[in-house]
């Protein structure tokens, strides 16, 4: 569970397939409830929080997104269990494989006639696809994990 100072770390965990909770406007009574309820990690910038935690806590040092999850994975040793591409980044939900003709209405033009397999959230209704932005992601995940 990420606190509210670590929103873009948040969507780059759920890239790298981490369930990974984050609200964006949230008490510190309320992340340990929930960290305490779920039997989560809590990942912060803010000391006392983490003090409050004691070992369900991790103090991220990292100033910025990329490092923070880099730190992360490191200090965790995910990089072997990362599974890429299989979360939703606004959600967390777990993505689904849908048939393109169930959501084809719903697509881009272009992508209607490039692409064949997409993934949807079951909760927001995203739409995922492997396009142009595919290896972008695909070098940027490498380089978070270390690759």
């Amino acid at each position: 569970m990420a606190d509210v100072h670590l929103g873009r770390t948040a969507k780059y965990l759920r890239l790298l397939g981490f369930d990974t909770l984050y609200f964006k406007h949230i008490e510190d009574n309320d992340i340990i409830d929930i960290a305490l309820r779920e039997n989560r990690t809590v990942l912060t910038k803010d000391r006392e929080l983490c003090k409050r935690l004691e070992n369900r806590c991790f103090y991220v040092n990292s100033k910025f997104p990329e490092d923070q999850v880099k730190e992360i994975v490191k200090h965790f040793d995910l990089k072997s269990k990362a599974k890429p591409f299989t979360r939703c980044m606004e959600d967390n939900a777990l993505l689904e494989r849908v048939d393109k003709s169930d959501i084809e209405e719903q697509l881009p033009e272009k992508v209607r006639g490039f692409y064949e397999d997409f993934k949807i959230c079951p909760v927001c209704k995203k739409i995922y696809w492997l396009g142009s932005h595919y290896e972008r992601m695909k070098k940027f995940i490498d380089s978070l994990l270390g690759v």
